[in-house]
C-alpha cells in the first residue's frame, strides 16, 4: 500500500512539472524579436550582424519543417541522398535569404498583441511592425509550432496576409514544373543563390 501511494505521489509530481519549462508562444515571439532588434541596433559590421541573425534563425525557426513543406509532394519521390542534399541547400538558402532581408532594418519595433491557439501543434501570434517615416505599419502573424511546449519554433510568417512559406513553395514548384520535375534544377537554383 505504501509503495502504491509513493508511486501515485511521484506520478502527480511528474504531471505538475510537465509545463514548468513550457514557453508561451507570444513570449517566445517577443523574445525572438527583441534578440533580433538588439543585433540590428548594435554598432557591429553588416557581416557580423548577418552571422548573429543566422544564429537567431537556427535557434528559433523550424528550418527543416519549412524546407519539407516548401518542397511539396515531390519529396516522397526523392532518395535519402537527395533529401539530405536538399536539406543542406535549403538551410543555406533560408539563412542567407532571412539574414539579408532582416539586416536592412535598423530599428524594427514590433509589438506582439495577441495569440490564438489553433490546436495542440500550432498557435498564431499576432504582431505589428510599427510605422516609421520610411515605411508603413505592417501586420505580421507568426505561425508557431508548439508540439513541444518547451521548444516552440517558427514555421511561417504571414505578412499582410501573405504566407512566406506558401510563396516559397509556389516558387519552388514553378522551378520544378519548368524543368520536368528535375530536382537537380532546384538544387542548382539554391546553390547559385547561396554563392552570390
Amino acid at each position: 500500500m505504501k509503495k502504491k501511494n509513493f508511486i501515485l505521489i511521484i506520478f502527480f509530481y511528474f504531471l505538475s512539472t510537465i509545463n514548468v519549462n513550457s514557453i508561451e508562444p507570444d513570449v517566445f515571439v517577443q523574445s525572438t524579436v527583441n534578440r533580433a532588434t538588439e543585433i540590428l541596433s548594435d554598432s557591429t559590421s553588416k557581416d557580423e550582424k548577418i552571422n548573429s541573425l543566422k544564429k537567431v534563425a537556427k535557434d528559433t525557426v523550424d528550418i527543416n519543417g519549412i524546407g519539407n513543406y516548401t518542397l511539396g509532394s515531390i519529396r516522397k519521390n526523392l532518395s535519402d541522398t537527395q533529401k539530405n542534399r536538399y536539406s543542406e541547400l535549403f538551410q543555406d538558402y533560408f539563412l542567407k535569404s532571412f539574414s539579408n532581408r532582416l539586416v536592412e532594418y535598423t530599428n524594427p519595433e514590433i509589438d506582439v498583441f495577441k495569440k490564438e491557439k489553433l490546436n495542440e501543434n500550432y498557435t498564431i501570434v499576432y504582431s505589428l511592425l510599427k510605422a516609421t517615416e520610411k515605411r508603413p505599419e505592417v501586420k505580421i502573424d507568426w505561425r508557431i509550432y508548439t508540439k513541444y511546449p518547451n521548444n516552440p519554433l517558427i514555421r511561417d510568417l504571414i505578412i499582410e496576409g501573405l504566407s512566406l512559406a506558401r510563396t516559397q513553395k509556389e516558387e519552388f514548384a514553378s522551378i520544378l514544373n519548368s524543368n520536368n520535375g528535375d530536382i537537380n534544377a532546384l538544387f542548382k537554383t539554391l546553390e547559385e543563390f547561396s554563392k552570390n
